[in-house]
């Protein structure tokens, strides 16, 4: 089933709100809502009315993989775009997708961070 734009961001930043040691804020600009675990980005929710997309981290394999089944699904906006791709709503995303990526996101930039500034985790 297909998900709309603002459902795509809501599912992302609830995804997010739930994660251990999350803080989130707009460090960028006003129209991006930046989450943060141990002081690192891992979700960036575009809060532009005509540009819907969230933008997490993944796996360089798998980001590309992701990009060639799903036309909504494009290198990641603002980061790396090796290891960042941007989701908008489209007939292919759902909400289990979304939840997964940004769980992923999490766990990857989190495992990044050094153990002595790590809190605790998922």
């Amino acid at each position: 089933m297909t998900i709309t734009g603002n459902r795509l961001q809501s599912l992302a930043r609830s995804t997010a709100g739930e994660l251990p040691g999350v803080s989130h804020g707009r460090p960028f600009t006003d129209k991006l809502d930046v989450y943060k675990v141990a002081g690192k980005v891992f979700l960036i929710v575009t809060d532009d009315p005509h540009e819907q997309i969230i933008t997490v981290k993944a796996e360089p394999e798998y980001a590309r993989s992701l990009r060639q089944r799903h036309e909504s699904i494009t290198v990641g906006r603002y980061l790396n775009k090796r290891h960042w791709i941007s989701l908008a709503a489209g007939r292919e995303i759902t909400a289990t997708l979304v939840k997964d990526l940004v769980a992923e996101s999490y766990d990857l930039v989190a495992a990044s961070v050094p153990a002595r500034h790590r809190t605790r985790t998922r």
